[in-house]
């Protein structure tokens, strides 16, 4: 079967692989779709400190279950149609022992640590297959993506009529917004492209703010009554979005960082006391497949809006190049096995 490789940095391949066979608990999956996600970009780049090459990428994805092994539960059957939790996790580090292994210190996610989806089949442990009658394969393949912002939002405690700003309106942006929007928050998207911001309102935004042209300080104390805003989460990872999240979020508020800032960031660490913050990561997801699917079934985002390509297994390294060259002109860009 075919398999779609980054063999090393600037360089793919589609290569011939066995087709894996389900053991005990395990589920065959056809796959139909896989998106793209910003870890592939940075493999591609050569940028990804923990993936060792060649590696098969993807793990954003939409199949159908083909065949399941034994000791998989009924609920579970062949023709279902199904999206995948791509982490592991060892049951023995202390994220694992308090009941947290999104945060597993030995975690491999596909497509990262260990090859991805981006091929014709795929083997999983059936506790990490969400079956959906309702969605399209694109909604699936959007599933785990948006997941990691509605993570992001457990993690920040939103609640219902909180003020939640959200930095950056990518993909992982989206989800949060829609996260805390399907909670009941008011929402706040920050953004400096009025395209994106454009989606962020479609996901759930009440209020829009362009931090490169309007002032993001007196906006958001305009819009919070002057406390500034309960919830910031910071989905784009640049050190003055931390600075801001710092620096803008109410007393006693909750920060939330998903992004990964590329250089060290400067702090006025007397916020961090005078306000009594918390200051909270959020890494991966937990429980939430079930809640993104929910949402979707509801049809409470913008998919069609989001996704902004479609290409087959053979274009996906053209695909990756474009990207990769102009990174603001997608949001999402998924690949079609079928």
């Amino acid at each position: 079967m075919k398999a779609f490789v980054i063999t090393e940095a600037g360089k793919t391949d589609i290569v011939e692989i066995e087709k894996p066979k389900p053991g005990a608990g395990d589920v065959l999956l056809r796959v139909h779709i896989v998106g793209f996600c910003g870890s592939d970009l940075n493999t591609f780049r050569g940028r990804n400190p923990m993936v060792t090459y060649p590696r098969i990428s993807g793990h954003e994805i939409a199949a159908t279950i083909e065949e399941v092994g034994t000791d998989v539960p009924d609920s579970l059957k062949p023709g279902m149609t199904a999206t995948v939790a791509p982490y592991t996790s060892c049951g023995e580090c202390a994220s694992c022992r308090r009941g947290r292994p999104n945060a597993c210190q030995s975690n491999q996610t596909m497509g990262v640590q260990r090859d991805g989806a981006m091929t014709e089949y795929v083997v999983a442990p059936w506790q990490k297959v969400y079956a959906s009658e309702k969605l399209s394969l694109r909604e699936l393949a959007l599933v785990e993506p948006l997941t990691i912002g509605f993570h992001a939002v457990n993690r920040g405690d939103v609640a219902e009529g909180d003020v939640c700003a959200v930095f950056g309106c990518g993909g992982i942006g989206l989800g949060a917004i829609a996260a805390a929007s399907y909670r009941g928050a008011q929402v706040i998207a920050i953004d400096v492209d009025d395209a994106k911001l454009a989606l962020g309102r479609k996901a759930g935004a009440a209020h829009v703010i362009n931090s490169a042209s309007e002032s993001l300080h007196d906006r958001l104390q305009e819009l919070s009554g002057g406390r500034g805003p309960d919830v910031m989460i910071e989905a784009v990872g640049l050190p003055a979005t931390y600075r801001a999240a710092v620096e803008e979020v109410a007393f006693t508020g909750r920060v939330v960082c998903i992004g990964y800032a590329k250089k060290p960031v400067e702090f006025e660490t007397k916020l961090f006391v005078q306000k009594e913050l918390d200051i909270r990561g959020s890494r991966n997801a937990l429980g939430e497949f079930a809640d993104v699917i929910e949402m979707l079934e509801a049809g409470r985002f913008p998919v069609d809006d989001v996704i902004s390509k479609v290409v087959p297994l053979d274009e996906a390294g053209e695909a990756l190049r474009v990207w990769d060259a102009d990174p603001a002109a997608f949001t999402k860009i998924l690949v079609s096995l079928d």
